[in-house]
C-alpha cells in the first residue's frame, strides 16, 4: 500500500502533524485507532466528507477542529490515494477517582464538585482538569483560614487505556490569630472594637478551647461590616477602612491582622426632609421618622425609619416603592442634613390571588380569610395580615406569601400564599395516657378542617378511669358570608371520682346547646349560647362531709338552662405553639333562675408573647376564674374550679391545690376546688439542640403559680366542725419551677415537664414528672 504524506507545513502551524499533500478530492474516509470512541462521533467532529475537495489549509483545520473535542492526546491524517486517513490516539478514560485525607469536606460533596470539573469514572481525562482541581481545592480550604493545605492529584494507568485519579488532601491546620491591630482609632479604644469582632487574637478562658481564633476571610468581612456599622450609628459619617492587611507567618501557622481606620469627625442632624413623589401626608412620614433634629447621626435609626415608610407606601397601594436616607454632610458646621428619598412607583393592584400545597383545604376556607381583596390595590399589611389569618386557623404547620409583578402588566401583581397542612385532627380509634385521667381509650371523629371545608366536628365516645364521655359537636364559622359562626353540640357525660385525687363521689349527666359567634373585627369575635343539661350526683361511703351534706340539703338531681358568652381577641402568630402576639378570652356561664341550681362563672384567661429573636420568646400566661350562686342556695361543689398538674401549676398533683374538705370520719381528705381560681405563668421559649423543625417541637423554662379558694366554706352536719378558711389569701398560692415540652408527633401530641414545688405544704401532693401522651391507629 503506498502511503503519501500531505499537509506537513500547514499542520506543523496548529502543532499537529499531518502528511503533505496537493489538493485531492476524497473518495473516502477510513478512522484508524478507534477503542471507546465511536465512528460516529469522529466524523460528526471532523468538517471534511467524502467527494470533497481539500487542501493542506482545509485539513490543518479539520485535524484542529477533531483535536479540540478533547478526546484525544493526538489526531494525524494520512492519504492511500484518494482515501483519507485519520490516525488517533484516545485519551484515557477514568475508571476510578480516590480521595484520601480529607475531612472538612465531605466525599460527597469532594465528589460533586470533581464531577462538575470533569472528573469522574467513566469521563475522558483532561489533564487540564487536574490542575484546576488542585487550584480550586487549595482555595476553598484557604478561604477557611487552611493555608498548610496542600492537594496531590495523580493519575495511575489500569487496563484498557484507563487511568484512577488519585486525589490525596492534607488539609493542614486552621491558622491562628495571633494578633489584631487597629490603627487609627482615637474616638473608641481598642478593646471596645474588638469586642464587636467574632475574630480573637487571644485564648479563650479555658486554655483556648472556647477561643474564636481561628482566621476566617468570611469572619474578617463581616467583623469589618462591625465595626463600620458601630462607627455609623455613632455620629461619625464619614468612617472609613483605609486598608487591611493579613500577613501570614512562614509556617503558615500564624495570622497577623492589621485593620487601617479613618474615623472622621463626629456629626448631628441638623435638617430632615423628603425628596421625591411621598404620596402620603408629610406629617404622617415625619411620625414615622425616629430621628430627630440634633440627634447624633446614626445610620441604623435612618434605615429603620426609611423601612417604615416603605411600609407605609406599600400599606397604600405602592408595593414597589422604595425608600433611601441620603446625608449631606456640612463639614463646618459638624452636622449632617438628611433627606429620604422616596419613589413609590406606581400603585399596584392585586390581579389575582392563589394558592399552592393546600391538598385536602378547600380554596374557599383560604379566600374567605383574606383582608387582601382580588383587583384592590395591593396593600402589604393587608397582605400580610391575610397570611397571619391563615395561620391562627391551625390547619397548617407553615404559611409563605409570594408577591409577583404580572409580565408586561407594571401596575399589578399575583400573589400566592404557599401553605404546608398539617393534621387538624382525626377519624381514628384511640388511646392514651395522662396521669391525671389515667388511661384513656374510645373512638372518635375529632376535625378542626372537616374534609377541607373549615367546618369543626367532633364526634366520639371516650373511656378513662375517671369518665365516659359521649359527645357531638358542630361548628360552621362562616355561617354567613360575614363570619358570623353557629354550632351545636350534645354530650352524655359520666364521672367518677372515687379513685383519683378530687373528693370522692360521682355524676352522669347529659344535654346539648347551641351558640353563634360574631366578629368584631379581625382580632376579636363574640359568641353566644344556650343550653339545658341534666345531672345527677351520687355519693359513696368515703365522701367527704360537705359534699354529703349539700346533697342531702340541695337534692341530687339539678335541671340547669344555662346560657353562655363570651369575648375572644387572637393575636397570636399561628394557632399552634406560637412564639409572639397575644391571646385574651372572657367568658360567662350562668344557670338562669328556673334552673335548680342557679349560678354564674366568670373566667378569664390570657397570654402575651414577646418574641426575642427569631428563636426565643418570653411568654405570660393568666387564667383566673369567679363563680357564686344567684340566690341564697349554696355554689353547686361540681362546677368548682380546680388547679394543679399539666396546663395548670405543674409539679403537684392534677386538680389538688385548694381546699381540703373532711373525710366521712371527719379526718382531712382531697380538695374540692374552690369558686375562685388564680394560676399564671412566665415561659422562657427556646430552640431544643439539633432540632430544625421548631413549628412541631417547644420547650420551655418555667415559673408557675396558682391555687383555687372558697369564698365562703360550705355547710357540714351536725356534730362537725369545718377547718375550712374562707377568702382569697396571695400567700397561699403554691409555686413551681421546671422544664417543658410539647411536641406534635406524627401519632399525636406529647406534653410532658419536669418541675419542683417551690412552697409545698405538708399536706400537697408533688409530681416532679408529669406527662400526657394521644396516639391514633
Amino acid at each position: 500500500m503506498k502511503l503519501k504524506t500531505i499537509g506537513l507545513a500547514a499542520l506543523l502551524l496548529c502543532s499537529i502533524q499531518v502528511a503533505q499533500a496537493a489538493p485531492f478530492t476524497v473518495s473516502d474516509i477510513r478512522v484508524e485507532g478507534l477503542q471507546r470512541v465511536s465512528a460516529a462521533s469522529v466524523f460528526n467532529a471532523f468538517p471534511v466528507s467524502a467527494s470533497e475537495r481539500v487542501d493542506d489549509r482545509q485539513l490543518a483545520d479539520a485535524a484542529k477542529q477533531l483535536f479540540d473535542t478533547g478526546l484525544f492526546e493526538d489526531v494525524s491524517l494520512a492519504r492511500d490515494d484518494d482515501v483519507l486517513i485519520i490516525r488517533v490516539e484516545e485519551r484515557p478514560s477514568i475508571s476510578r477517582v480516590e480521595i484520601d485525607g480529607n475531612s472538612q469536606i465531605s466525599d460527597e460533596d469532594l465528589r460533586k464538585g470533581l464531577s462538575d470539573l470533569g472528573l469522574a469514572e467513566g469521563q475522558v481525562l483532561q489533564r487540564a482538569s487536574l490542575e484546576e482541581v488542585q487550584r480550586q481545592l487549595e482555595q476553598l480550604y484557604q478561604s477557611q483560614g487552611r493555608y498548610s493545605a496542600s492537594i496531590d492529584a495523580s493519575v495511575e494507568p489500569v487496563d484498557r487505556n484507563r487511568v484512577q485519579v488519585n486525589i490525596n488532601v492534607n488539609e493542614g491546620n486552621v491558622a491562628k490569630i495571633r494578633q489584631i491591630n487597629i490603627v487609627g482609632n482615637q474616638a473608641f479604644d481598642d478593646e471596645t472594637l474588638r469586642e464587636l469582632m467574632q475574630l480573637e487574637d487571644r485564648p479563650g478562658w479555658l486554655f483556648g478551647w472556647f477561643s474564636n481564633d481561628e482566621y476566617s476571610r468570611e469572619k474578617l468581612s463581616g467583623d469589618l461590616e462591625s465595626l463600620r456599622s458601630y462607627y455609623l450609628d455613632r455620629g461619625y459619617v464619614n468612617f472609613a477602612i483605609t486598608s487591611t492587611q493579613v500577613a501570614i507567618s512562614p509556617d503558615k501557622s500564624k495570622i497577623f491582622v492589621t485593620v487601617n481606620v479613618d474615623e472622621g469627625k463626629r456629626y448631628r442632624i441638623d435638617e430632615i426632609g423628603f425628596a421625591g413623589d411621598l404620596k402620603i401626608a408629610e406629617s404622617t412620614a415625619r411620625s414615622l421618622i425616629t430621628a430627630e433634629t440634633g440627634d447624633i447621626y446614626s445610620r441604623s435609626a435612618l434605615t429603620e425609619s426609611a423601612e417604615a415608610l416603605r411600609q407605609k407606601l406599600g400599606a397604600e397601594g405602592f408595593a414597589f416603592a422604595t425608600v433611601e436616607s441620603v446625608p449631606e454632610v456640612d463639614a463646618d458646621s459638624d452636622t449632617v442634613d438628611v433627606t429620604f428619598l422616596v419613589k413609590p412607583g406606581r400603585r399596584a393592584y392585586v390581579r389575582r390571588i392563589n394558592f399552592k400545597g393546600n391538598t385536602t383545604t378547600q380554596d374557599e376556607v383560604l379566600r374567605r380569610e383574606m383582608t387582601q381583596m382580588e383587583g384592590a390595590p395591593a396593600s402589604t399589611d393587608k397582605i400580610s395580615q391575610s397570611k397571619q389569618r391563615l395561620e391562627r386557623l391551625g390547619f397548617f404547620r407553615q404559611v409563605d406569601v409570594e408577591t409577583r409583578p404580572v409580565a408586561d402588566e407594571p401596575n399589578q401583581v399575583d400573589v400566592t400564599y404557599n401553605v404546608e397542612e398539617q393534621p387538624s385532627g382525626s377519624i381514628s380509634a384511640s388511646v392514651g395516657f395522662s396521669q391525671t385521667a389515667g388511661v384513656i381509650y374510645g373512638a372518635s371523629l375529632s376535625q378542626k378542617n372537616f374534609l377541607g371545608t373549615g367546618n369543626k366536628v367532633n364526634v366520639g365516645a371516650q373511656r378513662s378511669d375517671t369518665y365516659t364521655n359521649l359527645n357531638f359537636g358542630f361548628t360552621d364559622p362562616y355561617w354567613t358570608l360575614d363570619g358570623i359562626s353557629r354550632g351545636y353540640n350534645l354530650f352524655y357525660r359520666e364521672t367518677n371520682y372515687e379513685n383519683s385525687d378530687i373528693s370522692t363521689y360521682s355524676t352522669d349527666s347529659y344535654g346539648g346547646s347551641i351558640n353563634f359567634g360574631y366578629p368584631i373585627n379581625d382580632l376579636s369575635r363574640l359568641n353566644f349560647g344556650v343550653g339545658l343539661e341534666e345531672l345527677s350526683v351520687k355519693t359513696y361511703d368515703d365522701t367527704p362531709l360537705e359534699i354529703v351534706e349539700y346533697v342531702d340539703s340541695q337534692g341530687k338531681d339539678a335541671s340547669s338552662y344555662k346560657l353562655t358568652a363570651s369575648w375572644t381577641r387572637n393575636n397570636l402568630d399561628r394557632g399552634i405553639l406560637p412564639t409572639a402576639g397575644s391571646y385574651q378570652r372572657v367568658s360567662l356561664e350562668t344557670a338562669v333562675p328556673g334552673s335548680d341550681a342557679e349560678y354564674y362563672k366568670l373566667r378569664y384567661r390570657g397570654q402575651k408573647l414577646f418574641e426575642l429573636n427569631p428563636d426565643w420568646s418570653l411568654k405570660f400566661a393568666s387564667t383566673l376564674g369567679y363563680a357564686d350562686t344567684i340566690g341564697n342556695d349554696p355554689y353547686p361543689f361540681y362546677q368548682n374550679f380546680y388547679s394543679g398538674g399539666l396546663g395548670s401549676v405543674r409539679g403537684y398533683s392534677g386538680n389538688t391545690l385548694g381546699p381540703k374538705t373532711l373525710g366521712p370520719a371527719g379526718g382531712s381528705k382531697d380538695t374540692l376546688g374552690g369558686n375562685v381560681l388564680l394560676e399564671g405563668s412566665v415561659e422562657l421559649i427556646y430552640p431544643f439542640p439539633f432540632i430544625e423543625d421548631r413549628r412541631s417541637l417547644q420547650t420551655t423554662v418555667f415559673l408557675d403559680a396558682g391555687n383555687t379558694y372558697l369564698t365562703e366554706c360550705y355547710d357540714l352536719p351536725e356534730g362537725y366542725e369545718s377547718n375550712c378558711e374562707s377568702g382569697v389569701r396571695l400567700g397561699d398560692l403554691r409555686y413551681s419551677a421546671g422544664l417543658g415540652l410539647s411536641w406534635l408527633t406524627p401519632v399525636g401530641p406529647l406534653t410532658f415537664s419536669v418541675a419542683q414545688p417551690l412552697n409545698a405544704k405538708d399536706d400537697d401532693e408533688s409530681q416532679v414528672f408529669q406527662f400526657s401522651l394521644g396516639q391514633t391507629f
